[in-house]
């Protein structure tokens, strides 16, 4: 992953904006790609967002939000926030490149910052904003098989979005949204 990220050539997103539902005005934010190098290959952390939050809550996310003032730069964001939400230490985590930025429905301007994480870190988890983590092997994510295309009609608009159903261990975990659009661009980047 990190020659594919070392090497300059075109290529095309596949998404990049969402039909916007939101009146609120154009926030800067960034997600943790964080690619964990297990002995059985890379898996993606993903965290499941907490039941009490305001917006998105109990949805599969990547680490991450919104940029503070003091953040140098979207790498900066995303650091930090996978430091406040899961306690990965920005120390852990070998940045090796970004993702197109991807504008969600709701309003945020997106960074993927995606980094290689060695294994042997302790998460801890700020309850108040993430319920739980977990790992996905990137083959499953990257594999077109696993995604799924779905068309809704909401608001007078028809809406595309992607879905990756995820079993772990039992527990189907929903990755979909602006996630799952995050990884299909990574998907179409390594196969491009």
């Amino acid at each position: 992953m990190r020659s594919r990220f070392q090497r300059r050539h075109e290529w095309t997103p596949e998404l990049r904006i969402e039909k916007r539902f939101s009146n609120r005005p154009m926030a800067p934010a960034s997600v943790m790609v964080a690619l964990v190098q297990r002995s059985s290959g890379l898996q993606v952390l993903l965290t499941e967002r907490s039941a009490s939050l305001a917006n998105h809550s109990g949805q599969i996310a990547f680490p991450g939000g919104k940029a503070d003032a003091q953040d140098a730069d979207a790498i900066a964001t995303a650091l930090r926030e996978t430091e406040e939400e899961v306690g990965l230490a920005p120390d852990r985590v070998e940045v090796i490149g970004t993702l197109p930025v991807y504008t969600t429905g709701s309003a945020y301007i997106v960074t993927p910052v995606v980094g290689l994480v060695q294994p042997g870190f302790t998460l801890s988890v700020n309850a108040q904003e993430v319920s739980s983590t977990f790992e996905v092997p990137l083959s499953y994510l990257m594999n077109p098989a696993n995604h799924r295309h779905h068309v809704v009609h909401w608001g007078g608009v028809e809406r595309h979005w992607i879905s990756m159903p995820y079993m772990d261990d039992g527990q189907e975990r929903f990755i979909w949204g602006a996630t799952a659009g995050m990884l299909r661009n990574l998907y179409r980047f390594v196969l491009d």
